[in-house]
């Protein structure tokens, strides 16, 4: 498969792992990249900017693909050290940053200045256009069905991808809402030159997370994700457990709730645990409603390889109504 994206990132398929909290890690990443597609490490999963750089060289380890790393902007009073996690994909020699949150532009600045290639993700098209301006070379646009963060206009990929193709110059990959070779076949379709996959690498073999949250991700449907956060308008999409429930029914109170309230519920070290420990409700577990989409558990490789079979078959099916 050619398209801007695989030139761009130097890849055989235009498939990219999203940059998960707590699993995008090397194990998943190398599977990914060794399987044609593009693997990105978290960096925020690390706990400084010196576990980056090992974990950078354990990827490196495990594929002589390209790979690349994530680094998500947060609304923070305490903000992590951005810069230093910067200087070490730089001086490490990675060439694709994957940027998302708020607005980069500093950092983009000097990630180009190294020759690495700049993928921002976003969930609306005056974003988008922000970081085209901005000077990234690919954005990733972010449908209302995706997990984590899919901002507050509630725009679903099947609109916001072709309005995206139809206002940016530089290639565009979809994201949210995709798991399988139908949703490929159907980002092409829409302009869109790759896509994004997060929840759906998450049910693989070489996802970093506990069997049993794998095996739920199989067996939820795509009614099993609640919105929180809303009310605070940083709405955020995870799985229907205790603990989102909870939070849901806390936003719902008359005179809702401050966030001081639910943040014992809601942290970063409960999500870690429930994932690791294969605790479905010892915290948040982010997912997209493509959960509906996911049967099983394959190895990244294979995985992928399906998809691009299939996804060949679903659209010289399409073609061949016009014979």
């Amino acid at each position: 498969m050619r398209t801007r994206v695989t030139e761009l990132l130097g890849i055989r398929y235009p498939i990219v792992q999203g940059g998960m909290m707590w699993v995008g890690r090397a194990e998943l990443a190398a599977a990914v990249s060794n399987a044609g597609g593009l693997g990105v490490l978290t960096a925020l999963t690390q706990p400084s900017p010196e576990a980056l750089a090992d974990e950078i060289a354990r990827c490196r380890g495990m594929t002589d693909q390209p790979f690349g790393v994530n680094l998500t902007f947060l609304p923070s009073t305490k903000p992590p050290p951005y810069e230093d996690f910067l200087d070490v994909v730089i001086d490490s020699g990675v060439k694709v940053l994957e940027t998302a949150g708020n607005n980069p532009k500093v950092f983009i600045d000097k990630a180009k200045a190294a020759g690495i290639t700049v993928l921002h993700k976003c969930t609306a098209v005056r974003h988008a256009l922000t970081a085209e301006r901005h000077g990234v070379d690919i954005v990733s646009i972010d449908g209302f069905e995706c997990a984590g963060h899919p901002g507050e206009d509630d725009v679903p990929g099947l609109v916001l991808i072709p309005l995206a193709v139809r206002k940016l110059k530089i290639p565009v990959i979809a994201s949210g809402g995709i798991g399988d070779s139908a949703g490929l076949a159907a980002a092409l379709a829409l302009g869109a030159e790759g896509v994004n996959m997060g929840t759906r690498f998450c049910a693989t073999v070489e996802a970093p997370i506990h069997e049993t949250i794998k095996r739920m991700l199989v067996e939820r449907t795509e009614r099993d994700t609640n919105l929180v956060f809303r009310t605070m308008k940083n709405t955020g999409r995870v799985l229907k457990n205790s603990v989102s429930d909870q939070v849901v029914a806390m936003e719902r109170r008359p005179g809702g709730v401050e966030f001081s309230e639910i943040q014992p519920l809601v942290s970063g070290a409960r999500g870690r645990a429930a994932l690791e420990a294969g605790e479905p409700d010892a915290g948040l577990i982010w997912a997209g409603q493509v959960v509906g989409l996911i049967d099983d558990i394959p190895d990244c490789r294979t995985l992928i390889e399906r998809m691009v079979r299939e996804c060949r078959e679903h659209l010289n099916r399409a073609a061949r109504v016009f014979n």
